[in-house]
């Protein structure tokens, strides 16, 4: 049984990686407007992992016998200087992430929850990657510089990305954060 302190605390983590969605979509709409369709890419796969992760949290808590409660999602940023000012940003808010798994790491070690303890470990090992993803990206940035070619070139590259569905959103799954099937996402 999930106690209420910790279903509190996963559904805010469940509203802040929808939020995550919501800006990285709101990313991805800046960099169609400036046709840069690789980068927008970039970004809407990375709104579709954050839906993932957010629908990882909604099944956990209700595994547990918890209450997903859905609250406003806060609006993202609309406008950026630069692709360059978008990464930075998005480097940051993914260091914000991690503290906030970080925080729900404590709380689930202070309340000797160790299911939710072991499911979260997932998140500490996802937020590395994010952290390098978006770090990498803003160095490339800074390396093109104002340079148009480099940029059309970075945003080819970014349109590679594909996204692909993990087991989590497959309902045989259950929560999906615990075994190997939710170490495959």
């Amino acid at each position: 049984m999930l106690n209420k302190k910790i279903e509190d605390a996963f559904n805010l983590q469940f509203n802040a990686e929808a939020y995550s969605a919501y800006l990285y979509l709101s990313m991805a709409a800046w960099f169609e407007s400036r046709n840069l369709p690789g980068f927008a890419m970039w970004l809407k796969v990375q709104a579709q992992e954050e839906m993932t992760h957010a629908l990882r949290f909604y099944n956990f808590i209700h595994a547990r016998g918890g209450r997903v409660t859905l609250t406003a999602i806060e609006t993202p940023p609309a406008e950026w200087n630069s692709p360059l000012q978008v990464f930075e940003e998005t480097y940051k808010h993914e260091q914000k992430v991690t503290g906030l798994i970080n925080n729900l790491v404590d709380l689930s070690q202070q309340e000797h929850d160790h299911a939710s303890d072991v499911f979260l470990q997932w998140f500490v090992n996802e937020q590395v990657e994010e952290e390098s993803n978006a770090s990498k990206t803003v160095e490339k940035l800074k390396l093109a510089k104002d340079n148009p070619s480099a940029l059309l070139m970075l945003d080819t590259e970014m349109g590679t990305r594909v996204f692909l569905v993990p087991p989590v959103l497959a309902p045989t799954i259950g929560f999906g954060g615990l075994g190997a099937a939710g170490a495959a996402a």
